[in-house]
């Protein structure tokens, strides 16, 4: 069965830590094109959207919940936002946790809210991820 709202509310196990390096904030920040001073050295702050890192870890409960169905081959990404308590910096040590926020059903479609909190391993909150995803099932799935 499909995901539906009924799934609101479901809470997926914290990621594995993940190590906020300056060499990992200094290559994102080359993916980006950015090269601003602020995401270089020992105590570089990463750039905004870094926490999508750890976030998109935190996804992997979501695809691999068998009774929502949902495949990463007909979703689309559809909306991000972040919201930061504080920066993410070179020397963090950080994990997420995802949950679902909300789900509407149109047909063969649903539009799915989540958020991924990340906080630090001593259970400091940094940010919160909030994404929009649409997918989309086979016509014969709903028959």
């Amino acid at each position: 069965m499909p995901i539906t709202d009924a799934h609101v509310g479901r809470t997926y196990p914290a990621t594995a830590p993940y190590p906020v390096t300056a060499g990992k904030i200094a290559e994102f920040a080359d993916a980006l094109g950015d090269d601003s001073p602020a995401y270089r050295g020992p105590d570089a702050v990463a750039p905004p959207t870094f926490a999508i890192v750890v976030a998109l870890a935190a996804w992997d409960g979501l695809f691999a919940d068998p009774e929502l169905d949902i495949k990463l081959s007909r979703l689309i990404h559809g909306d991000q936002r972040f919201d930061y308590a504080r920066p993410l910096r070179a020397g963090d040590e950080v994990v997420s946790t995802l949950s679902i926020d909300k789900v509407r059903a149109r047909g063969n479609s649903a539009f799915i809210t989540v958020s991924a909190s990340v906080d630090t391993t001593a259970g400091e909150h940094v940010c919160t991820s909030t994404s929009t995803l649409v997918h989309t099932w086979p016509e014969e799935a709903f028959a």
